[in-house]
């Protein structure tokens, strides 16, 4: 598992690289030196992705408690890709329906 230490003292290299915390949640470092929190799953057999945010926006606290939502998610059957986009979607208004 990582530490908050360690995820502050990752450096960009050469090529994009990933460090794991446990669970399928990892953060990938960019050669930019941009770091982005994601979680790697299995749905349906299908292995998938789900981008979490980006660090230091997304601390490793908050990144855990999203990857334990997401886990939740699939053990009642739903993808959670699918669910953040559900979410992302703004509700329809009585103008787009008219």
């Amino acid at each position: 598992m990582l530490t908050a230490k360690q995820v502050r003292d990752l450096k960009p290299a050469e090529k994009v690289y990933t460090k794991t915390d446990g669970g399928g949640l990892e953060l990938q470092v960019k050669t930019s030196g941009a770091r982005f929190w994601r979680f790697r799953f299995r749905h349906e057999g299908k292995q998938q992705i789900l981008h979490l945010g980006p660090f230091p926006e997304l601390g490793l606290k908050e990144a855990r408690e999203r990857r334990d939502d997401a886990r939740r998610l699939l053990r009642s059957g739903v993808n959670p890709r699918d669910a953040k986009q559900q979410a992302e979607q703004p509700a329809a208004t009585l103008d787009d329906v008219a």
